[in-house]
C-alpha cells in the first residue's frame, strides 16, 4: 500500500524517520513551524507530510538559517492539510530570494575579509573594520561599514 501525505506517524515513527529528538519535536511545534494531533488515547500523532517540514528545519540549521526565518517561510503553507506542488513554489520562490540574499552578503562578507586577512591589517587606510578614535560610533553597534556598506 502506498504511503498519504495525510497517513500519521507516532512521535516514536517521526522520530525513528527523522532522527530528531522528541524535545526537538516538541519544541518546533510549540514554534509553530510542525504541527500535530492527538488520538482518542492521547497519543501525539503527526501527519507524514510534517516530514518534509522537519527535514527542511533540519537542513536550515545546517545553514544556520534562524527558526525565525524559517517559521516566516512555514507561514506560507497550509497547516490542516498537506501542501500541494504550487504551495510548495510558492514558498520555494521566497525563500530562493531570501537565500540569495543571503549568499550575496557572505559573499560580500568573504569579499572584504579576504583583503583584511590578505593584509594583516597592514593597509589600515582601506581596512573596513577601522574606526580610529570610536568616530562610528553614532552610525550604530558593531562594525558599521562592513555591515552596512
Amino acid at each position: 500500500m502506498r504511503a498519504s501525505p495525510e497517513d500519521h506517524l507516532t512521535i516514536g515513527e517521526v522520530i525513528h524517520r527523522t532522527g530528531v529528538p522528541a524535545s526537538a519535536l516538541h519544541f518546533y511545534e510549540r514554534k509553530g513551524l510542525i504541527f500535530s494531533e492527538r488520538t482518542s488515547s492521547n497519543q501525539r500523532i503527526f501527519s507524514r507530510h510534517m516530514l518534509r517540514r522537519i527535514s527542511l528545519i533540519m537542513v536550515a540549521k545546517r545553514l544556520h538559517i534562524p527558526l525565525t526565518d524559517v517559521a516566516e517561510v512555514f507561514a506560507g503553507l497550509p497547516a490542516d492539510r498537506a501542501p500541494t506542488h504550487q504551495d510548495w513554489q510558492r514558498v520555494s520562490r521566497r525563500w530562493k530570494k531570501q537565500l540569495e540574499e543571503r549568499r550575496r552578503a557572505i559573499e560580500s562578507l568573504e569579499h572584504e575579509l579576504t583583503g583584511c586577512i590578505g593584509c594583516g591589517c597592514l593597509s589600515m587606510k582601506a581596512c573596513l573594520l577601522l574606526n580610529p578614535d570610536d568616530a562610528l560610533e553614532g552610525r550604530g553597534p558593531g562594525p558599521v561599514r562592513l555591515l552596512r556598506g
